[in-house]
């Protein structure tokens, strides 16, 4: 049995438990949550709650997630929008709202799950829980992303991956303005020292981390962020963004409550990325368009000029 105890702050009192449930607990799916919920494993202050309960600050709420249970992977026809496609690699402009690999809570409806109804040719399923997965967007994240389809290109991404030799552009919408157009986000990042679930910029013994960013366009309380992360830690922009007072629009987790609602999902989108085929031996260049919600802030904002897929 898993269990993880968090105290309400104030910012949360009189929020639901099952929403803040889903804001807290991203890797959890709604329809998870609600049974927990229904099957008695979410407690405050020691008692069992309903959904409804709106909570209040210093109550301690316990959540205890049963044991994963076997995960079978099928094959299940989910639609992809794919960019590129060969014997070897497939790139895709992966929708939001989708998870990429099974976890607990997400059994099925995944990437992966996609890929092994798409791909038929797919090496190294067996019992890996993401197969062909070099590297990976949250749930809410969308945009470009290379899948291997043999076990041999999979290494070799990986491996460039890790030697960051791979360029990764973002596209995101940001909470403030800014007084410079450009710079670094120099911070190492690490688990978050009271919120085991979350990580965070500035902690001692944490990872290396380094983000660039560029502001395409600002108005009022809004700004367009170019982001080119050097390093790929767990979340890094989000949680270096945050760091420096301007999280991302609809991150419900990194943001607060004002922020983390004004927009339907996390404003990030993986717009370009560039890496060097490892069977065809040359460099391949991907942009991914962004998704109607994410075009739609943009269009309200003035921002829509900016994103056009074309050029590096």
């Amino acid at each position: 049995m898993k269990g993880e105890t968090r105290e309400i702050k104030a910012i949360e009192e009189g929020e639901r438990v099952d929403k803040f449930l889903a804001r807290y607990q991203e890797d959890l799916s709604r329809n998870f949550i609600q049974k927990l919920i229904k099957d008695g494993r979410i407690f405050v202050e020691g008692k069992k709650v309903k959904a409804s309960y709106r909570m209040k600050e210093g109550e301690e709420i316990r959540i205890e997630i049963p044991p994963p249970e076997p995960i079978k992977l099928i094959p299940q026809k989910i639609p992809l929008n794919i960019i590129y496609e060969d014997s070897w690699v497939l790139v895709i402009n992966k929708q939001p709202d989708l998870v990429v690999h099974p976890a607990v809570g997400h059994p099925d409806g995944t990437l992966v799950n996609a890929l092994l109804y798409h791909c038929q040719d797919l090496e190294g399923i067996g019992g890996r829980l993401r197969p062909g997965i070099v590297h990976r967007l949250d749930r809410d994240t969308s945009g470009v992303m290379v899948i291997s389809k043999k076990d041999k290109i999979h290494s070799e991404l990986v491996k460039a991956f890790k030697a960051r030799e791979v360029a990764k552009t973002y596209l995101a919408f940001v909470s403030g303005g800014f007084s410079r157009q450009e710079g670094w986000i120099d911070s190492p990042i690490g688990r978050h020292p009271q919120q085991r679930k979350k990580m965070a910029a500035g902690v001692v013994g944490g990872r290396e981390a380094q983000t660039y960013f560029r502001v395409l366009g600002q108005v009022e309380n809004c700004s367009l962020l170019e982001l080119k992360p050097r390093t790929g830690r767990t979340h890094q922009l989000r949680v270096h963004l945050a760091y420096i007072n301007h999280p991302i629009l609809g991150d419900r987790v990194y943001a607060g409550r004002n922020i983390a609602t004004a927009a339907p999902r996390q404003m990030l989108h993986s717009f370009k990325l560039k890496f060097f085929h490892p069977f065809l031996e040359k460099e391949m260049s991907f942009s991914a368009q962004p998704w109607e919600d994410f075009l739609e802030v943009a269009r309200e904002s003035g921002f829509d000029k900016y994103l056009t897929s074309e050029g590096d």
